[in-house]
């Protein structure tokens, strides 16, 4: 199994920035697909990014340019530096590991880290 633990959440002002981890732990072997999603309340949970072990990645159009998703293999680090903070991004952000593209889900779930941008 994968254990997946996020942290770096908090309240910031618009304009600011967050650099957001997500550690995973267990077999991690076979993971191709890392990817952060968020969930405000009463709100569905999107996809915000993701990266495939190749390199490739996937921004949803309205962080680009502000937010950067990358990977540390060697520490089994998942990263999400965002820049620029508006309140639209106020979510619970969630990572998520998997063998495939996000699009035919994700095997593993962390539990959140809060992120909560104030205007």
């Amino acid at each position: 199994q994968v254990q997946l633990a996020e942290s770096g959440g908090g309240l910031v002002q618009a304009g600011g920035s967050l650099r957001l981890s997500c550690v995973g732990s267990g077999n991690t072997y076979w993971i191709n697909t890392r990817a952060w999603y968020r969930q405000a309340p009463g709100e569905e949970r999107e996809l915000v990014d993701n990266i495939m072990q190749s390199g490739n990645t996937y921004l949803k159009d309205s962080v680009k340019g502000r937010f950067t998703i990358s990977k540390d293999d060697a520490k089994n680090t998942l990263y999400l530096q965002m820049n620029d903070l508006k309140p639209e991004d106020s979510a619970m952000y969630l990572c998520a590991w998997g063998h495939r593209a996000p699009i035919y889900g994700m095997e593993y779930w962390g539990k959140g880290t809060l992120v909560t941008v104030s205007s």
